[in-house]
């Protein structure tokens, strides 16, 4: 099983076996100041620029979130979304917790988009999950409820088995289900990368469906994050993650993911690997 996303003239396809994906993170505005900025005044210089970086950098899928002070979500997020698919051709994954938001621009979305996301939350499931079955997506699912992101995982795992259950009464086939385990800071949370994992392998093996996981909340507080997020990734390549969202424009994250793929499995005798070096060397 696996799931699929699609651009005009590109179809990204993840699961059990296949090559892990990359999402690039960097169309975000929380942080970015001049891309927020941007945003606020109808404007897209900055996330042309983003869009393009991370698809010279080797993401797969583009996220586009636009959700920051001073910006109409409603109006801006389908321009946003038209323009990064317009410049870089790649998938899009559409990003907001405004259900509006999310309508418009899957309206405007002609091809299959990965929508990021619904919970567990009761509110989030009835307003999400609609939309995703009409607009024929695939759908992030966060393993949080009303309770907030449960502490074990046995219970994110619950979580997790809810969301797919209650994405299916919707019409929402499994193969559209991508699950995000989450993660907490390991600094002040420290089993969390202990239980992300651990979620990661039991909902890939028991549940069937796809994973996503963003890594860089691992490391907040802590010298040299690179390192720890780039280890951090690499384990959950190992148990079994899918679906990467990073910066692959950070140097040795796209190699990482390679390298990963090559030693799990997902990359026949290293081609993938291989493929990525000669482009690298043809280009010094």
């Amino acid at each position: 099983m696996a799931t699929i996303v699609t651009s005009k003239n590109r179809k990204v396809e993840f699961g059990k076996g296949l090559p892990t994906a990359i999402i690039g993170e960097r169309i975000n505005p929380t942080g970015k100041k001049k891309l927020a900025e941007d945003l606020s005044k109808g404007k897209f210089d900055v996330l042309v620029q983003e869009a393009l970086s991370q698809k010279e950098a080797g993401a797969d899928i583009l996220d586009v979130n636009v959700a920051v002070s001073g910006v109409d979500e409603i109006t801006i997020l389908p321009k946003a979304v038209l323009k990064v698919l317009e410049v870089s051709g790649l998938p899009v994954c559409i990003d907001s917790s405004n259900p509006e938001a999310l309508k418009k621009a899957l309206e405007v979305y002609p091809y299959k988009a990965l929508v990021n996301s619904v919970t567990g939350q009761e509110k989030s499931l009835k307003a999400v999950l609609p939309l995703v079955k009409k607009f024929g997506a695939s759908v992030v699912g966060l393993t949080m409820d009303d309770s907030g992101i449960p502490k074990t995982a046995d219970k994110r795992f619950a979580v997790a088995k809810r969301i797919i259950e209650v994405a299916e009464s919707y019409g929402v086939p499994r193969e559209d289900i991508v699950i995000d385990c989450l993660c907490l800071t390991q600094a002040t949370e420290t089993n969390s990368a202990v239980v992300t994992l651990k979620t990661l392998t039991r909902v890939s093996r028991e549940l069937g469906v796809t994973t996503v996981l963003g890594v860089s909340n691992i490391s907040f507080g802590m010298p040299d994050r690179k390192i720890i997020n780039l280890s951090f990734l690499s384990q959950a390549i190992s148990q079994g993650l899918n679906v990467a969202i990073v910066d692959p424009t950070i140097e040795g994250m796209v190699e990482t993911i390679l390298a990963s793929d090559f030693l799990v499995g997902r990359d026949s005798y290293g081609r993938r690997y291989l493929k990525y070096y000669r482009e690298k060397v043809k280009e010094l």
